[in-house]
């Protein structure tokens, strides 16, 4: 971990000790009342009985911000860090495949809200202000185990509720089907963790169902994707935010897919990477959802742009980004590159320079680091078809 990050993340906690310090009471009280954006969480540890409850802010309002990922661009690491600090999370523990009963229902009804929603939350002792923020997973504002839980009457989202209460709807077309009505991917991540979709319902741990969300629309639209022209020149897209830099190239060729990460460690650079050719990943990316949030955010672009192209995603990740926010991040940051305006190349090679020197790393390391060039030599019977 650089300096630049110990003394982004000081910063960060500093601040937030300076709002304990006036609101403290709030933090650190045996009850919460406030507006959920609406939010709920579900945990993975202790699985298959796992810690399920709604996110609190102890204010009333609109809130809707707080967990709104889709509507965070061009928002500081620390104003989002400060949004999820503020939520409080209270919990109780559950098997995954209760998803009926009063409290698990009630959280549907909260997870289908079209508007922040009003909650009063009574904790079995006093919540702890202290929160932790390691550098490796997202932070959380203080947690609290529910003793008791007034939820205040919500109005449906129209498509959700009815996709709830068809039972007989697989998972992943229930998915799609929030997905083409318009239904926020952060939203439809929700639903699917509360256990409101498919035929066989349970609860699925909040970070595995962003995973799988974004993994279901994607080869789902990927497979549209594949019947389009292949583009006939190179195109080079670039974006930074947060401490991230996305450099992307389209070039021509069958739909293959790649994404190359670098980080930094102690001063020492790291890289990860995964790739598919058009019979999609054959195993779990080592880069982790990062890679089906990006497969997303640049498979939307060619849909909507009626194109097929090979894809090369480089991603470097700067001492900046001193506390991981989430992957909504990777899919938010590279659906703003893809809006800005390409540098249109002939060559692949190029594409590889300019997109290369848009990050801190060089042409070699990345390429040295990924497969691209192995995979765009390689002649199988799918480039043929």
């Amino acid at each position: 971990m650089s300096s630049n990050s110990q003394e982004i993340r000081r910063s960060i906690l500093s601040k937030w000790h300076e709002t304990l310090s006036k609101y403290g009471n709030l933090f650190s009280s045996d009850s919460v009342s406030g507006t959920s954006p609406p939010s709920v969480f579900v945990g993975s540890h202790n699985y298959p009985k796992v810690f399920v409850g709604p996110m609190v802010p102890p204010i009333h309002g609109n809130t809707e911000l707080l967990d709104s990922p889709e509507k965070w661009k061009g928002k500081t690491l620390e104003e989002i860090i400060n949004f999820r600090l503020n939520l409080v999370r209270g919990i109780q523990k559950i098997p995954i495949d209760q998803t009926e009963g009063r409290y698990i229902e009630n959280l549907q009804e909260v997870t289908m809200s079209s508007k922040p929603t009003d909650l009063d939350l009574i904790f079995n002792k006093k919540v702890s202000s202290n929160i932790s923020i390691d550098g490796e997973s997202a932070p959380f504002g203080p947690i609290g185990e529910i003793k008791s839980a007034n939820f205040s009457g919500s109005i449906s989202t129209k498509p959700i509720e009815k996709i709830f209460y068809d039972k007989d709807m697989k998972a992943e077309d229930a998915v799609l089907k929030l997905y083409n009505s318009g239904i926020e991917i952060s939203k439809i991540q929700k639903c699917f963790s509360i256990g409101m979709l498919g035929k066989k319902r349970k609860l699925v741990p909040t970070k595995w169902s962003i995973t799988a969300t974004d993994d279901i629309i994607s080869k789902s639209i990927v497979d549209e994707v594949l019947e389009n022209n292949i583009i006939d020149s190179s195109k080079v897209f670039a974006y930074e935010h947060l401490g991230n830099i996305f450099s992307i190239i389209l070039f021509p060729h069958r739909w293959i897919f790649e994404m190359v990460e670098a980080w930094y460690s102690n001063g020492i650079l790291g890289f990860g990477s995964d790739n598919e050719d058009a019979r999609g990943i054959n195993h779990p990316p080592h880069i982790a959802g990062a890679y089906f949030a990006a497969k997303l955010a640049v498979s939307e672009y060619l849909l909507k742009n009626k194109i097929q192209a090979g894809v090369l995603i480089f991603r470097e990740i700067r001492p900046e980004y001193a506390i991981p926010v989430g992957v909504w991040q990777v899919r938010e940051g590279i659906r703003e590159a893809m809006k800005q305006k390409p540098q249109e190349v002939i060559n692949f090679n190029q594409a590889l320079e300019i997109a290369s020197a848009k990050t801190s790393v060089s042409k070699t390391e990345w390429i040295r680091n990924g497969k691209i060039i192995d995979m765009i030599r390689q002649k199988t019977l799918l480039d043929y078809f």
